[in-house]
């Protein structure tokens, strides 16, 4: 009863709620670590692990899930359009329409909460997208979890996942690479999903720390977005520690309509090598999250 009271006040507003419903609404969490792909042949592929960094010596090869192909694309180093959202598994109203509109105007997209279905993968091919995915559980039967969208093929991906300490259901994180046109450094791309309820920053450190060590040895160019769910000061102080290591920046929003829990932005943007040129918080009604748009351009 004592857990339960302690929760409850720091957990308001229905999260408690949401608790009970997800763990008694088909929730499969005893799952491999799949990865899922818009290309077939990969389907249900075993994703491999960020301990294992690639080498990326060829910068116009693409390695995906151990097999090699020839990649013609890449992104302009003038003008690469970002895009992060917590997309809240497409429960929200008209989240197709909004959806639709991103994919229009950006070459890159990390996603939160992305549930798969026909209606939503279709959605991405229209628009001639590829996505990658880190499967954190499976809701009725449905894949949820982290995903990666872009306009061109990923040179290499790794993820993993940690248990929320309380109601162990995973959270993921996805980290991918992305050719530049004309360079042979590539843009990383991570994307995560912060565990939410614990007591304390312990777990919620060390779910950072895993993310360090997947991104540390990068040289070059990197976006490290997602919905960390840093809703008090001591979460936003391990992520400020994360931001320091890794030589980022943040980015200032002229207009600042981020989500908030408790005062504190829980969506962010983190970036290096990289120059902001204009940004933006879309204020919507399609999620419980307002995804941010950054376009940017390669900085050496």
């Amino acid at each position: 009863m004592i857990l339960k009271i302690k929760m409850f006040n720091v957990f308001k507003n229905g999260t408690v709620l949401m608790i009970v419903v997800m763990l008694s609404s088909g929730v499969d969490i005893s799952v491999a670590n799949h990865a899922l792909s818009n290309d077939a042949d990969f389907l249900n592929s075993e994703l491999p692990s960020c301990e294992k960094l690639p080498v990326m010596s060829k910068p116009n090869m693409t390695y995906k899930f151990s097999s090699t192909q020839i990649s013609t694309k890449a992104l302009d180093p003038d003008n690469i359009a970002f895009l992060n959202w917590n997309i809240y598994k497409g429960n929200g109203t008209n989240w197709q329409k909004d959806l639709s509109r991103f994919a229009k105007n950006h070459h890159l997209m990390t996603i939160q909460e992305a549930k798969i279905s026909d209606e939503f993968t279709s959605l991405l091919d229209a628009h001639d997208f590829n996505w990658e995915m880190k499967t954190a559980f499976y809701l009725n039967g449905s894949a949820s979890g982290v995903m990666n969208v872009a306009s061109l093929d990923a040179v290499h991906s790794c993820g993993f996942k940690v248990n929320e300490p309380l109601i162990r259901v995973p959270k993921s994180t996805l980290v991918s690479y992305y050719n530049i046109a004309g360079l042979s450094t590539k843009l990383l791309v991570a994307n995560i999903h912060g565990i939410n309820f614990t007591l304390g920053v312990s777990r919620y450190r060390q779910q950072m720390e895993k993310l360090y060590e997947a991104v540390k040895q990068h040289e070059g160019p990197m976006i490290v977005a997602g919905d960390f769910n840093s809703w008090s000061g001591s979460r936003m102080a391990v992520v400020d520690h994360l931001v320091q290591r890794l030589d980022l920046f943040e980015l200032e929003h002229p207009v600042n309509h981020k989500t908030h829990i408790f005062g504190n932005a829980i969506d962010h943007v983190f970036y290096r090598q990289l120059e902001m040129i204009s940004n933006k918080v879309w204020q919507v009604s399609s999620s419980d999250h307002n995804p941010i748009s950054v376009n940017f351009r390669y900085r050496e």
